[in-house]
């Protein structure tokens, strides 16, 4: 007989492009006793299709028995309209540069990603969260062939946009850079929609001592999450002069867990679409001067020691 006292876990469906700070994102949601992990769905972005799946099973495969049984799915391996874009000069050739990983366990499941997503929406409705932390390709193409399901969906957090500039370009964030007409698609769908963007993950920089720290946890987990962010460093050192890469995506996974970790701010956000030096930014109304209503809760503070303390505390929980 169950507890009442003790809640649920929060059924949860990752989808992603791994991507090494996704990997490291993912592994601290299957160590998260809150969370039930109810399936991966691979998308394009870091890099390839055919590597963000075969990265989603290695990741399964460093999380042990926390990830066993959790399905993984091949989905969208372009955008819906804009041209492939990768990130492997960020995140490595094969999006995971780190030596002796696992191979995965098993394939991956039959089906195309999105199938999954509908399915398992309408099988536990207002229950299931989406954590996206790459290209929206996925979600769009599942919001427009089943629409019935988007009131259904509990939520979407994704790590995306920024309130300010980008990263790959001067105005856009890569994984709204990535298809901004997914994008914008699940902007106007409705869903309830968390964003942390780079206003805030920028803030959470993987420096020597907290790599170090992950390294000290005396785990395999630990030191390949060590080894992924040290190979970030040296792409962040070079590009913002800063200490060490920027824990985007496990922020966005943290945001999840703990909603408190982060200060969040209803607003209007627009993506722009349109050819030019301005498309895939995430257009912020911060102060309300559109008077449109807001679709989004967007993330504009975080408690920076605070989300990397629970980072190494579940880290350490794995193999």
């Amino acid at each position: 007989m169950s507890n009442p006292s003790v809640p649920s876990p929060l059924k949860v469906i990752l989808d992603g492009d791994p991507g090494l700070d996704d990997a490291v994102a993912w592994l601290l949601m299957l160590a998260s006793p809150e969370v039930q992990v109810l399936g991966i769905t691979a998308t394009h972005g870091n890099v390839g299709l055919p590597l963000t799946v075969h990265n989603a099973g290695v990741t399964l495969a460093l999380a042990g028995k926390a990830g066993v049984g959790v399905p993984y799915f091949a989905g969208a391996d372009r955008p819906l309209v804009a041209d492939l874009v990768s990130a492997a000069s960020v995140h490595g050739d094969s999006g995971l540069p780190a030596a002796d990983l696992p191979e995965p366990a098993r394939a991956p499941e039959a089906g195309h990603a999105t199938d999954f997503i509908i399915r398992t929406v309408q099988a536990h409705p207002h229950e299931v969260t989406l954590l996206a932390t790459g290209p929206l390709t996925n979600l769009a193409l599942a919001f427009r062939l089943a629409p019935d399901i988007v009131p259904l969906i509990k939520e979407v957090v994704w790590m995306g946009g920024s309130t300010t500039g980008g990263n790959r370009t001067p105005a856009a964030e890569f994984n709204a850079l990535a298809d901004p007409h997914a994008a914008q698609i699940v902007f106007e769908s409705g869903v309830p929609l968390r964003m942390v963007g780079l206003n805030v993950t920028m803030q959470c920089i993987a420096d020597p001592d907290r790599i170090a720290a992950l390294r000290g946890l005396g785990n395999r987990a630990g030191e390949v999450c060590a080894e992924l962010l040290t190979f970030y460093a040296g792409v962040y050192r070079q590009r913002y002069g800063t200490s060490g890469g920027a824990l985007h995506d496990p922020l966005a996974a943290a945001a999840v867990i703990r909603p408190e970790l982060l200060d969040w701010q209803a607003m209007r956000v627009e993506i722009e679409i349109q050819e030019g030096l301005n498309f895939g930014r995430t257009v912020c109304d911060l102060h309300g001067v559109t008077e449109q209503t807001a679709n989004a809760r967007v993330a504009v503070g975080v408690r920076d020691e605070a989300f990397f303390g629970l980072l190494l505390e579940r880290i350490t929980t794995l193999p």
